[in-house]
């Protein structure tokens, strides 16, 4: 069995390089609940953009609701801007199948009606289950369908992967 390396931090810088090219004027930060959220919060300080970036739950568009409820995360939607004709920059931390990114982008539109929607992404996993591709991901990785790729953060704001086996 081989042990998947990633420096999150190394990434971070990669992301944030990568980003740079996407922002435009009056672009907004909306990170994916919960590590998006932190990397969009990190990104609109070291980048010194105006205004203060939003944070998007998928809890409540997801195609898997009715098997998995309300899920933590589902009131964070915080949006501290009016989404029409705004050019957006989502920002989440691992992309795999696409489901939640579908959802992020329902939600996004029930505030409103975006100028864009673009899509950064610190690692992507392949494994698309729908047609949804970053403009731009820091890394791009294989794990099996039996692992779950996650962004962790310590207390001093560091980030570092978390790798969990799922039991079938």
């Amino acid at each position: 069995m081989s042990t998947l390396l990633l420096d999150a931090e190394a990434l971070y810088l990669d992301l944030q390089a990568g980003v740079r090219p996407l922002l435009r004027p009056g672009v907004a930060l909306v990170g994916i609940w919960s590590g998006g959220a932190w990397l969009a919060e990190r990104l609109q300080r070291d980048l010194h953009l105006d205004g203060e970036h939003g944070v998007i739950s998928s809890a409540l568009h997801r195609d898997d609701f009715g098997s998995r409820g309300l899920a933590a995360g589902a009131d964070h939607t915080r949006l501290p801007f009016d989404v029409n004709d705004r050019h957006v920059l989502l920002i989440d931390d691992v992309l795999y199948t696409g489901r939640t990114t579908r959802a992020v982008i329902n939600e996004l539109y029930d505030f409103g009606r975006p100028a864009s929607v673009t899509l950064a992404v610190l690692v992507d996993r392949g494994g698309r289950e729908l047609p949804i591709q970053p403009a731009f991901s820091a890394a791009r990785v294989s794990l099996p369908g039996t692992q779950r790729l996650s962004l962790a953060r310590d207390e001093h704001g560091r980030f570092s992967f978390d790798i969990k086996t799922l039991e079938l």
